[in-house]
């Protein structure tokens, strides 16, 4: 079995083979900024699809839309540099909520930040996915079963420990980057040279007929959607510990270069879709295309720089999911080292990852995949409440750091975050309103339900401490022996141990043993006992351990021996009793399927149903290869 995991995820590795890697301006924009620079390729669809059913008139409203997003942009970027400068460890949502407005608010925090790194996963890998079946159709019914492919692909890569390192992502961002960059660049620069009515490389998708009238009420819903194009921005203020001296400064250089590649992006966008005529599509239509599938085959043509560009887009997207799989598992392991969480979300697995938050994250995943089909439409009305949730947080935390600072420099530090905590609670509020019945309302189901559950994990742990506390010094006066139980269904070497060890301890030793079949089988176990075990020890002159048989007319196992420990628990209130359970351990982790399923549900029982006094004992049995 360690065999196969050491092929699979790699060799351990010791504490002292962990390294620190630092990150320049270089390497931090793509390790930083490929949750943010990915989320163009879905956040501009998003506000796209709403806008479908206008047909052509719809895009006009593109730019406005999109100069809307950008403004919001502009106040977030403000509001974390500030951010970075002032918690120098490290900004998260949940650090900044709970030292400014309490515990509380730190756990909706942190609750708002892991279903935004979940459903960041999910939607970064159906992106990815569907920018490829843009380029290869025939793959659209196979659609679902690629996203878990690619899930379960990077779900091992990170098992294995991914080092914070931007070697890795600099190619991929680099390409998408240059490759999307240049095909904007082109195409503003066609549309500007022709009046603003560029002709196409390849003949546009035809815009359908309006079905519904242009609305306020739209036009706010298709904002929401695509506010989710900034979501990864405070990416770099939950990093700043990982970048070179000085960190503040780099990492504010590496936000605003993200910011600014993010915002060129979008403005591009919007202004090239409608000279475009760029539509948005269903996705589980046949023929379906991204924007960006449309938007680069308009403008170079279907050939190779088309399939390169698809290919970088891909990778951006599904590696943008990176972010998440560094995120998620530290943000688990503060809950836990604050006991909202289990404590093993706090430990570093065999490649000092936490493997167990990575292991969840897949898991939570994978299930929104599934439920959703891998399609990206139906999972962006969840994902933005995630991300704004965290940022408003973020931000009146910011406001709460800034009143108790004194001086010029801390107030115009506090109009700036106060701007940003306005304006990403007002987008918030518009987002859930706009997209509570197209499936916001899970989120508004789930965050409050993650909290409570928290909470309950905290209390559980804080009761757990007070019961297990014992200020009082060790007891040494009337010990006594326990009262020793040993189940058994044969007499053999695995019996013996158990029975051997039993009188080790005490002389007050039972073997029970329950009897569900013949007569004769019991009667036979009595002749054996009586010659192998009785005889023996009566020679010696030793402990003569008592054979007790329980007949078992409905062929229970577990009630009769639970019913026999109480009995001696009653029995002998001032003792221990000390159940001990034989069993026998094979060398192959496939042979123990075939063995020791009742030693393991009795002693599940005895854990649940058992006394103080009682104490479960395994003796285990060796059998060599």
């Amino acid at each position: 079995m360690s065999s196969l995991l050491d092929k699979i995820l790699g060799r351990p590795l010791k504490s002292s083979e962990r390294k620190k890697e630092e990150l320049t301006v270089a390497t931090g924009v793509p390790v930083l900024g490929l949750d943010a620079l990915a989320s163009t390729a879905y956040g501009a669809e998003a506000a796209l699809t709403i806008l479908m059913p206008l047909g052509v008139a719809g895009l006009r409203y593109m730019p406005m839309i999109m100069l809307a997003i950008l403004a919001l942009l502009a106040t977030l970027y403000f509001s974390y540099r500030q951010t970075a400068a002032a918690y120098p460890s490290g900004g998260g949502a949940y650090i900044v909520a709970k030292d400014n407005l309490g515990t509380r608010a730190g756990v909706v925090a942190g609750t708002a930040l892991l279903l935004d790194y979940m459903l960041n996963v999910a939607v970064g890998i159906s992106a990815g996915v569907g920018a490829v079946v843009s380029a290869i159709p025939m793959l659209q019914k196979q659609r679902l079963a690629f996203c878990l492919l690619v899930l379960v692909v990077l779900t091992v890569i990170n098992l294995r420990g991914v080092r914070e390192t931007g070697i890795t992502f600099v190619f991929p961002v680099l390409a998408f980057v240059l490759c999307v960059g240049s095909a904007m660049i082109v195409g503003v620069v066609q549309a500007v040279l022709s009046g603003g009515h560029p002709r196409p490389a390849a003949s546009p998708l035809p815009v359908s007929a309006a079905t519904q009238a242009v609305s306020a009420w739209m036009l706010l819903r298709a904002f929401a959607s695509g506010c989710t194009a900034m979501t990864g921005i405070e990416a770099v203020s939950n990093a700043i510990p990982l970048f070179r001296k000085p960190t503040v400064p780099n990492a504010q250089w590496t936000l605003t270069i993200i910011v600014a590649i993010l915002g060129a992006f979008l403005l591009a966008i919007g202004y090239l879709c409608p000279a475009y005529h760029i539509r948005a599509m269903n996705e589980q239509q046949p023929g379906y295309q991204t924007i960006f599938s449309q938007l680069i085959g308009a403008i170079a043509g279907y050939g190779v720089f088309y399939s390169i560009a698809i290919a970088s887009i891909f990778s951006v997207l599904v590696f943008s999911a990176q972010t998440s799989f560094a995120g998620f598992p530290r943000v688990c392991r503060q809950l836990a080292e604050d006991g909202f969480l289990p404590s093993f979300f706090g430990e570093r697995g065999r490649r000092l990852v936490f493997s167990s938050g990575i292991i969840i994250l897949a898991i939570l995943s994978g299930i929104l995949l599934i439920a959703f089909r891998g399609v990206t439409d139906k999972l962006i009305p969840l994902f933005a409440i995630g991300a704004f949730s965290a940022f408003a947080f973020s931000q009146i935390g910011m406001v709460g750091h800034w009143q108790r600072k004194k001086g010029r420099a801390a107030r115009t530090k506090l109009v700036i975050n106060a701007i940003g905590a306005t304006a990403t609670s007002v987008a918030l509020v518009i987002i859930v309103a706009a997209k509570f019945v197209e499936g916001a309302w899970i989120i508004l189901v789930v965050g409050p339900g993650s909290v409570w559950l928290f909470w309950k994990i905290k209390r559980h742990y804080e009761f757990i401490a007070r019961e297990v506390e014992h200020p009082a010094k060790l007891q040494t006066g009337k010990l006594r022996p326990p009262v020793v139980i040993i189940p058994i269904d044969s007499w053999n070497r695995v019996t013996e141990r158990a029975l051997r060890f039993g009188l080790e301890m005490s002389d007050d030793i039972t073997a029970l043993h329950v009897a569900c079949g013949k007569e004769s089988d019991s009667e036979s176990l009595q002749e054996t006992w009586a010659e192998k075990v009785e005889k023996p020890a009566r020679a010696a002159n030793a402990t003569v351990p008592r054979l007790e048989i329980i007949h078992s007319p409905y062929r229970q196992i577990y009630e009769p021996i639970l019913k026999f420990v109480q009995k001696k628990e009653q029995e002998n209130k001032d003792r221990l009793v000390a159940v001990v359970i034989p069993e026998l351990v094979e060398p192959h982790w496939y042979e123990r399927l075939l063995h020791n399923i009742r030693g393991a549900g009795l002693r599940a029982l005895l854990f649940l149903q058992g006394d103080r006094r009682t104490v479960v004992i395994t003796t285990p049995w060796y059998l060599r290869d």
